[in-house]
C-alpha cells in the first residue's frame, strides 16, 4: 500500500478546524475563537459541516463579527455550505479556553483567568491574579470595569504595571 487517501468528510472536517484556528477576537488578536472555547463543536452530519459556538456572553459587542468572521474563515477554506449555529446553553465559562489560549493573554499582557475559580473568590483573593508583565501575585483590583467588559483593571504591587485581567465567568 503505498499512500492512503483522506475521505472528503474526514477533510472538510479538518479544514473547517484549520480555518478556525486562524480566526481571532477581534476585541483580543492574539487568542483564537478555538483558543478562547468559543467554537464548541465541527460536526459532520448528512448535510455537511456544522460549526456550533457559544459566544462569551449574549451582549458581546464583538459576537456578530466574530460569527461574521468565521463565516468568511469557513467560505475561504472551501466551506461554503457550512452551517454555523449559535447556542447559550450551556452558557461560555472561561473554563473553556485552551492553555495556548491563557499563554497567549499572559504574553500579550492579559493576565489569563483562573481555572474553575469563581468571580467572587477572584475579586476577594488578589492573590489570585498574577501580574502578566512580572509574574508577582502581589496584585490589587483597581476597577471591575476594564477596557471591555470581559476584563478588569489590576495593578501589580511589585513592578506597579497596570494590567488587564480577563475576568473569570
Amino acid at each position: 500500500m503505498v499512500g492512503k487517501s483522506v475521505s472528503k468528510p474526514n477533510q472538510d472536517l479538518y479544514a473547517a478546524w484549520n480555518a478556525l484556528h486562524g480566526v481571532m477576537d477581534p476585541e483580543i488578536p492574539v487568542i483564537s475563537v478555538v483558543d478562547l472555547g468559543i467554537v464548541r463543536e465541527v460536526r459532520l452530519d448528512d448535510n455537511g459541516v456544522e460549526v456550533v459556538i457559544t459566544p462569551t456572553y449574549s451582549g458581546c459587542p464583538a459576537g456578530q463579527q466574530i460569527e461574521q468572521d468565521i463565516r468568511s474563515a469557513l467560505d475561504e477554506a472551501g466551506l461554503t455550505d457550512a452551517r454555523l449555529t449559535v447556542t447559550l446553553s450551556p452558557p461560555w465559562t472561561t473554563d473553556w479556553m485552551t492553555d495556548q489560549g491563557r499563554e497567549n493573554l499572559r504574553a500579550f499582557g492579559i493576565a489569563p483567568p483562573q481555572k474553575t475559580a469563581s468571580k467572587r473568590a477572584l475579586f476577594e483573593d488578589a492573590s489570585a491574579t498574577e501580574c502578566p508583565h512580572c509574574g508577582s501575585s502581589e496584585t490589587a483590583l483597581v476597577s471591575e470595569f476594564g477596557s471591555t467588559a470581559c476584563k478588569a483593571i489590576w495593578r501589580c504591587q511589585a513592578c506597579r504595571e497596570p494590567f488587564d485581567h480577563f475576568k473569570c465567568i
